[in-house]
């Protein structure tokens, strides 16, 4: 690839970097509201519930979008004259086939999702959300591929969230016993229809298209082990729940999803921009340019851990008072917190080799997820046992569970990061000294921020905590290469 067409690249890159960075602040202001009602007028004990739900039907979502979150780049890639708009309809359908399998499944046996057996009518219609979780991923990989991350940001960080948040409030004074389940299934309809209007304008209707048996059999084969590594990497979000739903109470349960729903935050900045990079890589592999992908994996890498460091600070620090701001039932919850949030920093590189791996090396891909997954669930059953025997509560089981979590991502990092090295023969590794210096005053400034009353250290710390944090990466740790990020207009 020529200098040129490499610059274009990390342009590409760039802006939907700054594209995701504001799609975060926008789901940050819309996820917390939705967390302030569902902890206070709901309470922990519902909200547990409902997080166990959901645990098994964005799960089935995951696998029947069959990874074409990553996967629709390279089926239109390697278009071969093909109709985009064909191929994008042979995704939907197979979305919709699977999805509406298990979603039919789930109705029928809804034990996996309730197993205390306490649900309503209304709780039981969640399953319908796997078709529209299913259908929106496959439409908004679709943009992706032509670089429409906006569609992304309004449908997952603006449509989705203030939905949620906002019939949650509603539906506390309509249907009390059922209004999460409620909330969450008309957030996920209205992201589909929001998702669906560009699709339509972008591609248009498929021309003569009709689903082909054996076309759909090749799709499906072909994609079943990246649905597989993306359930898994999704998995390893989730077991830590499933499994301390067997060892805890709901109300448990509830405090922890509050503390993994905030520390997920920074993690939308890592897998919005999978979706970007698919693409760019793809076109590098067809030419062979190895060395091109390695460093765009590596500067990609950078910016998202030193924008998650900064933000982990930022929550972190001050955690008692974020979690108080739910309720303060929730404050025993800022240790889990605290280690969900370093374990989404150290998931980083991870992540980012995934994207490479999964079209260099996909089957050893996903024989490390599996034992990512499989480390994660051994460590935190190890821990319940071990933390119970010793006689602590039920709060220190759920920072045990997000301790293993982190551990499992660190060592997906290192495992991941070698493999992809050692495949394209270059270096894979996203940390740089400045993230320490960048670090050690923040961490001060938060320090001071706690010996303010919460009301203060929440309005003011956070934004300081950020500043020093900002100033010192930029100064310390972005070069030029770097602050193209930062650019709305990139010459060459």
């Amino acid at each position: 690839m020529s200098e040129a067409g490499e610059h274009s690249d990390i342009a590409a890159l760039a802006k939907g970097g700054r594209t995701n960075f504001f799609g975060f602040l926008l789901r940050l202001a819309a996820r917390l509201p939705f967390l302030f009602i569902a902890g206070r007028l709901y309470g922990a004990e519902a909200l547990g519930r409902f997080a166990y739900a959901l645990v098994m039907v964005e799960l089935f979502g995951q696998i029947c979008a069959l990874g074409q979150k990553r996967g629709l780049a390279q089926w239109l890639a390697h278009a071969d004259g093909r109709e985009e708009a064909n191929i994008v309809a042979d995704g939907l359908f197979l979305a919709a086939l699977f999805s509406g399998i298990a979603c039919t499944a789930l109705y029928l046996f809804p034990a996996p999702m309730f197993p205390s057996g306490h649900f309503t009518a209304i709780d039981r219609l969640l399953p319908l959300s796997i078709v529209f979780l299913a259908l929106t991923e496959v439409a908004l990989a679709a943009q992706a591929y032509r670089y429409d991350i906006a569609t992304t940001v309004r449908a997952r960080a603006v449509v989705e969230p203030w939905t949620i948040s906002i019939m949650a409030g509603v539906m506390v004074f309509v249907m009390p016993e059922s209004g999460l389940s409620a909330a969450y299934i008309l957030s996920v309809i209205a992201a589909m229809l929001v998702a669906f209007v560009p699709l339509v304008r972008s591609y248009g209707l498929p021309q003569r298209w009709w689903p082909h048996p054996v076309t759909m059999w090749r799709l499906t084969r072909q994609s079943l082990p990246l649905a597989t590594a993306d359930a898994i990497e999704w998995g390893t979000r989730r077991i830590d729940i499933a499994i301390l739903g067997l060892f805890a109470t709901p109300a448990t349960v509830g405090i922890y999803y509050v503390a993994q729903q905030v520390a997920s935050l920074p993690q939308k900045l890592k897998t919005s921009f999978e979706p970007i990079l698919g693409p760019v890589i793809t076109r590098n592999l067809k030419e062979h340019n190895y060395p091109a992908i390695a460093r765009q994996v590596c500067q990609v890498g950078f910016w998202i851990t030193a924008a998650q460091a900064g933000i982990a600070l930022a929550l972190g620090i001050p955690g008692e008072g974020v979690m108080g701001l739910v309720g303060p039932n929730f404050v025993g919850g800022t240790g889990a917190l605290a280690f969900l949030l370093a374990a989404e920093v150290v998931a980083a590189t991870a992540v980012l080799s995934e994207a490479a791996l999964v079209y260099v090396a996909r089957m050893l891909n996903l024989s490390l997820s599996i034992g990512t997954i499989v480390l994660q669930a051994g460590l935190t059953v190890g821990a319940m046992l071990l933390l119970r025997r010793a006689g602590f509560g039920e709060l220190y089981l759920a920072a045990g569970a997000a301790a293993a979590l982190m551990v499992a991502l660190a060592a997906s990092s290192l495992a991941k990061a070698f493999v992809l090295s050692r495949i394209l023969r270059d270096r894979i590794n996203n940390w740089r000294w400045a993230l320490v210096y960048a670090v050690a005053p923040a961490v001060l400034v938060g320090w001071a921020a706690t010996r303010l009353p919460e009301w203060a250290e929440l309005l003011f710390g956070i934004p300081a905590i950020l500043s020093v944090y900002g100033w010192v990466i930029w100064h310390r740790g972005f070069g030029p290469e770097d602050r193209v990020l930062f650019r709305r207009k990139i010459g060459p």
